[in-house]
């Protein structure tokens, strides 16, 4: 009588350890996002309300715009240095249209848009015509080239009373749903933003371009021997990056209503920060629309925590470069795991 034989445990592959360590690390972002609201909501019960809320993304909203430009860019293992700078310029041409030109808010937000998306491409053709050996250079310089731009043309004084429009209702309009105490406010902005991310999330996953993206960032040389428009692709990205500088451009006016020609210092570290703590990576060819939302309200929820708890905001500068580092960290992790396979 024949017994058959016992079955033998199969390790895992090397196509299943990847599947599981990609969900490992796309979910660590959104388990951390979690872990701060939970601590932020024990420690303060004001941090809940839908006011606190509403805050949230009112802050969270430009940085989340901007990271996204900024993830097309780090997906192609770029960096754009400029988008705060080209905030600034599309503001202040937003607010002279509108307060000196007297034409209507509709044409100031176009105007901001095509300013961010020229400037978007200037990068591009630095890198790719210019042959500039990084990125890093050419959106440096164009840093500069907009933050003096934007300074030469106000004299570096702000320009305010925008008056009521279109930049007014994305900036600074509400819907009110529900009625009585259980009514709540949401912010236009927040509309934009879904509707921005929805989009980007099908470009990216849905398109041939968003593939030919992902394919440059992964390895430039074999996506360029497969057909790959690589020059073109490249100034896509730096121009849509410039895009959206001026959509967040338009959005900031209209919370502010104003122009102010120092607007946007620092903010491409936000978003930087924004699209690698929710684990794209620098080294490209790694990033999800999806992980870069996750990683710009962490960086939101994390500043409006600390603030509700008081913290100074020195120390809240050291513990958000912590936080960074540990991001990145955990890509070159990721990396190494990737190359041991």
């Amino acid at each position: 009588m024949s017994s058959q034989p016992e079955p033998v445990a199969v390790a895992p592959g090397p196509e299943e350890r990847r599947n599981w360590t990609e969900i490992a690390f796309q979910l660590g972002a959104l388990l951390g996002l979690i872990l701060l609201v939970a601590i932020f909501a024990l420690s303060s019960p004001s941090f809940l309300t839908t006011g606190n809320l509403a805050g949230i993304a009112r802050q969270t909203s430009v940085n989340a715009l901007l990271a996204l430009g900024m993830l097309v860019v780090i997906l192609t293992g770029g960096i754009d240095l400029s988008v705060g700078a080209v905030l600034a310029l599309a503001m202040v041409v937003l607010a002279m249209v509108i307060t000196k030109a007297g034409l209507d808010q509709s044409i100031g937000m176009v105007a901001a848009l095509a300013v961010g998306a020229a400037l978007g491409v200037g990068n591009g053709l630095l890198l790719t015509r210019l042959h500039l050996p990084h990125p890093f250079i050419s959106t440096l310089g164009m840093m500069n080239i907009a933050r003096g731009a934007a300074l030469v043309i106000t004299g570096g004084a702000s320009i305010s009373a925008l008056g009521g429009g279109i930049v007014k209702f994305i900036g600074n309009d509400e819907i009110l749903l529900g009625s009585g105490d259980g009514a709540v406010s949401i912010p236009i902005m927040l509309f934009v933003v879904v509707l921005a991310y929805v989009a980007f999330y099908f470009f990216l996953n849905r398109t041939v371009v968003g593939r030919h993206i992902y394919a440059t960032g992964g390895n430039p040389e074999a996506a360029r021997l497969s057909g790959v428009p690589v020059d073109r692709i490249l100034v896509l990205v730096y121009t849509i990056s410039g895009l959206m500088a001026g959509l967040a451009a338009v959005v900031l006016a209209g919370r502010t209503d104003s122009g102010y020609p120092n607007a946007g210092l620092g903010f491409e570290l936000d978003a930087i920060s924004a699209c690698i703590i929710g684990g794209t990576s620098f080294f490209g060819g790694v990033g999800t629309v999806s992980g870069t939302l996750i990683g710009a309200l962490i960086m939101g929820v994390l500043r409006n925590g600390l603030n509700i708890m008081s913290v100074d905001t020195n120390w809240q500068t050291v513990v958000i470069g912590s936080v960074i580092i540990a991001a990145v960290y955990v890509d070159v992790l990721r990396r190494r795991a990737g190359q041991s396979r």
